[in-house]
């Protein structure tokens, strides 16, 4: 998709101006989709790529780069073939040489991690997206366990399926977190609740930040034991407290006495109704003075339609993979959701870490 940037005062998607021989070439990257995804990564993975890329503006042959490699002519022949016109490649003088294309999809860090995460996680459900659209499970999710949403079996994720989850998860909000905690720590809060904690990372990061802040953890058990194991290892293990707790039971409140209430991707984790429940819990958590900072990533916040697109597609990884019943949310209805309780929004930025915007919220 074209990386187009996002103009003030305009909305990604809001023409179709696009040429008709560039729509029936798109048309035809959606038919053959399946097999752009799986040549261009084995294009990666056995090494076609690189061995390309080292020969630098003289490029190779097949038969070159088939026995390099040590695979069959043949099946060399067809991929590197199906690379022309996938776009990671192009010839001149019956050499093939990699494209700028080639040059992103094997270089840049988030479309290798993006790729791993897709490849490793994501493939093996995709054909159950139909079934997760109609009852809002996610049936793609029986790949890896018998678990009701993925959250209840990260830390057991069969490799490289938990490397690549971890890898995607942390590099989108481990570039986030620098930019927000002046934001966070602009009243100068002493405790800080993360819901959510995951890992502890967040936890972590506020540690380093500030000598005396205390942090409290709020995940299922099985997240927070991953997460003081973490903070322990840290040397932060005295400033920690950890509450288990699912955060959709309705027995049960958010721990008192917090100044900050902070979630990293965590509410596109839920439903629209879930994410009204979180925060009137959040609400009945808080003084009059508490602020809930939460992090996310817009779709129609980005700057570029290739972000965009990159969050629109990981929704269907909510719908097949996580819970069946979220995604990564248009910040319009997020909005919205926020007015259904008795918090109001009192600043958002956008355009944090890689594709982030922040909320800040207070009480009416």
């Amino acid at each position: 998709m074209e990386n187009t940037e996002q103009q003030a005062g305009t909305r990604l998607f809001e023409d179709d101006n696009k040429p008709a021989l560039q729509a029936i070439r798109d048309a035809q990257y959606i038919a053959f989709a399946p097999y752009i995804f799986q040549a261009s990564v084995l294009l990666r993975d056995k090494g076609i790529l690189k061995y390309i890329e080292n020969s630098g503006d003289a490029g190779r042959s097949i038969n070159e780069v088939a026995v390099a490699v040590n695979l069959p002519y043949y099946g060399v022949r067809v991929l590197m073939e199906a690379g022309l016109g996938i776009g990671l490649l192009f010839q001149r003088n019956e050499k093939y040489l990699l494209s700028k294309t080639r040059h992103v999809f094997i270089n840049h860090q988030i479309s290798v991690i993006n790729t791993d995460f897709m490849r490793d996680l994501c493939l093996p459900g995709v054909n159950d997206l139909e079934a997760s659209i109609m009852d809002g499970k996610p049936r793609g999710l029986k790949h890896f366990g018998n678990w009701d949403t993925i959250y209840q079996g990260l830390s057991v994720l069969p490799e490289p399926a938990k490397t690549s989850w971890f890898a995607f998860d942390h590099y989108y909000s481990d570039h986030a977190f620098p930019e927000i905690l002046p934001l966070v720590f602009e009243r100068n809060p002493k405790k800080i609740m993360d819901i959510g904690a995951n890992t502890g990372n967040w936890a972590r990061v506020c540690f380093e930040y500030n000598e005396t802040v205390e942090v409290g953890l709020v995940d299922l058990q099985i997240q927070l034991n991953v997460g003081k194991k973490n903070i322990e290892d840290a040397g932060f293990g005295s400033r920690a407290a950890y509450h288990p707790q699912n955060v959709l039971d309705a027995s049960s409140g958010f721990p008192k006495g917090y100044d900050v209430i902070f979630m990293s991707q965590f509410l596109d984790c839920f439903a629209d109704k879930e994410i009204v429940f979180i925060l009137k819990k959040c609400f009945d958590a808080l003084d009059e003075n508490g602020r809930v900072f939460i992090n996310e990533t817009f779709w129609n916040c980005q700057r570029f339609e290739g972000s965009a697109f990159s969050l629109q597609m990981s929704s269907l990884y909510f719908t097949t993979m996580a819970n069946g019943n979220s995604q990564m949310y248009d910040s319009d209805v997020y909005l919205k959701l926020i007015e259904e309780t008795c918090f109001a929004v009192v600043r958002q930025v956008d355009n944090i870490g890689v594709s982030h915007t922040v909320l800040e919220l207070k009480k009416k």
